[in-house]
């Protein structure tokens, strides 16, 4: 079985990999477990952290927006893509041409791709709580009404997906993230990195600036169980999820006093004050364009479960992450 996951050296998609790697069996085409014999890791940069040395997996660097170098990246032999490769949110509101070349004619070079392939691969599009706007609480039936444009192009992917599965050229399933916290490594332009870095600075020793106000919620979910959530969609049948292919994942909703609460109890009172407000107008209008509450039965009927605590989140970051150590 090859599996291609776009991104595939970002966050992630190296998470990912390592847990196909770990376990790799996969439910294939007519719903039996096969085994991943090839696994390619496509991104447009050449990997932060060392790739995973292992002889099944490919590296490939190259342009997600080239529909030539797609093609060749998603050939006959690909079973299964996860594609992540994306301008993330603030990135994309900031350049609107960049976040539409990656975000929408870069999802539609991977769907494109994988029809020419002419056996139906399974494609998970990674899209986000984004595509909804201004509602404080959202559920399966909620209309999509993105207030940015990385909510739009989400939105955009979610219907081509639909379509293509419809037409039968692919198998396609879209999985609604939360905000994922704690990213490890640095900071990036998401609007919502700072949910993860008002934790991870200051257990790493350093002072970070909190640009939203404390009351301000986030629906948050673990790298950890984002991952398994992309396994659980991947492996779920096709007919259960009908027509609209699109499942939104649970999450917490804890507000930004609350994480900081439960970093307090955790790490004390030195590594909780290295947290300074600084109020960001464009940081806290974006954010206030999301969901609090997620009510997602869908999800829930196919076992995929969030996280049980803020402290559960931070004290697996703690432990897988930093080795166990906070710093002084």
């Amino acid at each position: 079985m090859k599996v291609v996951i776009t991104g595939g050296t970002g966050m992630l998609g190296r998470r990912l990999a390592l847990r196909i790697l770990a376990q790799p069996e996969l439910t294939g085409p007519d719903g039996t477990p096969e085994t991943v014999d090839k696994l390619v890791l496509f991104d447009a940069f050449e990997p932060v952290e060392p790739p995973p040395d292992d002889p099944r997996v490919e590296i490939v660097t190259g342009d997600i927006c080239d529909p030539a170098t797609v093609d060749a990246l998603i050939d006959g032999a690909t079973d299964s893509v996860f594609h992540f490769a994306a301008v993330v949110s603030g990135g994309a509101e900031a350049d609107f041409d960049l976040g539409y070349a990656v975000n929408l004619d870069g999802g539609r070079n991977v769907l494109e791709a994988s029809r020419r392939t002419g056996r139906c691969p399974k494609i998970i599009f990674t899209s986000s709580l984004a595509v909804y706007g201004g509602e404080r609480s959202v559920d399966d039936t909620t209309a999509l009404t993105p207030q940015t444009s990385y909510g739009t192009q989400k939105a955009i992917g979610e219907l081509l997906v639909n379509d293509y599965t419809r037409k039968g050229f692919v198998d396609g399933r879209t999985l609604r993230l939360p905000t994922i916290v704690v990213r490890p490594g640095k900071p990036n332009k998401a609007a919502s990195g700072f949910a993860s870095s008002i934790i991870r600075e200051p257990l790493q020793g350093d002072d970070v600036e909190n640009p939203v106000s404390r009351d301000t919620r986030m629906l948050i979910l673990s790298p950890p169980r984002a991952v398994q959530a992309f396994i659980d969609i991947h492996n779920a049948d096709g007919a259960v999820l009908g027509p609209n292919r699109a499942l939104m994942m649970n999450g917490l909703s804890p507000t930004i006093e609350e994480m900081l609460d439960a970093l307090r109890a955790i790490a004390g009172d030195a590594v909780a004050d290295r947290v300074r407000d600084a109020p960001d107008t464009l940081v806290q209008t974006i954010v206030d364009g999301w969901a609090w509450y997620a009510d997602g039965e869908r999800a829930r009927a196919l076992d995929m479960t969030a996280d049980a605590s803020v402290t559960e989140i931070i004290e697996s970051f703690i432990a897988g992450e930093l080795g166990g150590k906070i710093a002084e």
